[in-house]
Order: structure tokens, then C-alpha cells, then sequence
């Protein structure tokens, strides 16, 4: 049995409420970021500490090469932000909207595979 079509009115108010459509990208671009595991792993280690890029390497399994190209597209989506000491170069996350967007979203999958 078919269900009769009706009319639905949404409220107005809420069309300046929804992010603009240049905001909307950053956003997707953040999340898209973070759907990639080796991606995860590193954001995961800075989260917990300072690395450069030799020591991130050993910490995640991975040639300095790999992460290296990793870090490159974090940085550019200001994911992560580096500093020059001498001629290392360490890398954090870039602000505490990362950290705690990050670790929701740990926190989250945890739930779902169990610790």
C-alpha cells in the first residue's frame, strides 16, 4: 500500500544556521584527511608527543620517506604544524581543535572495536 505524498515544511531559521559550502569543504577535507590509517597512526603519535621525522618513522613502522609524504599533505590541511630546531624539523598537531576532534573520534571507534 502506498503512502500519500504530503507537503513537509522545514523551518527557516535553520538556513542560516547550516555551515556555508566554503566551510562545509574544510570540514570534509579534515574529516577525508583522517580516513586514511597510516594517516591515523601519525596524527595518533602526535597527539601524544613532539616528533620529528626520523623518530615518527620508528614509531609508526615506517620508512622516513613514507612519512615524510604523509606529513606533507597534513601540514597542508593545517592538520599538524612544524618547527626548525637546528636541523630537525618537529612536528605537533596544529592546534587543540585537532587533538580533541581526534581523540572524539578515538574515543568513538574504541567503543565500536573494543580496547
Amino acid at each position: 500500500m502506498a503512502t500519500p505524498a504530503t507537503s513537509h515544511s522545514y523551518p527557516t531559521d535553520l538556513e542560516g544556521e547550516i555551515v556555508s559550502v566554503p566551510q562545509a569543504q574544510v570540514l570534509a577535507e579534515t574529516f577525508q584527511v583522517l580516513g586514511d590509517p597510516t594517516r591515523v597512526r601519525i596524527v595518533h603519535a602526535l597527539s601524544l608527543s613532539e616528533l620529528c621525522t626520523s623518530d615518527l618513522a620508528a614509531v609508526v613502522g615506517m620508512s622516513e620517506s613514507a612519512v615524510s609524504h604523509q606529513l606533507r599533505t597534513l601540514r597542508q590541511l593545517h592538520v599538524v604544524r612544524s618547527r626548525r630546531m637546528g636541523k630537525l624539523v618537529y612536528y605537533s598537531l596544529a592546534d587543540d581543535h585537532v587533538r580533541r576532534l581526534f581523540e572524539q573520534g578515538l574515543e568513538h571507534a574504541l567503543e565500536r572495536v573494543g580496547s
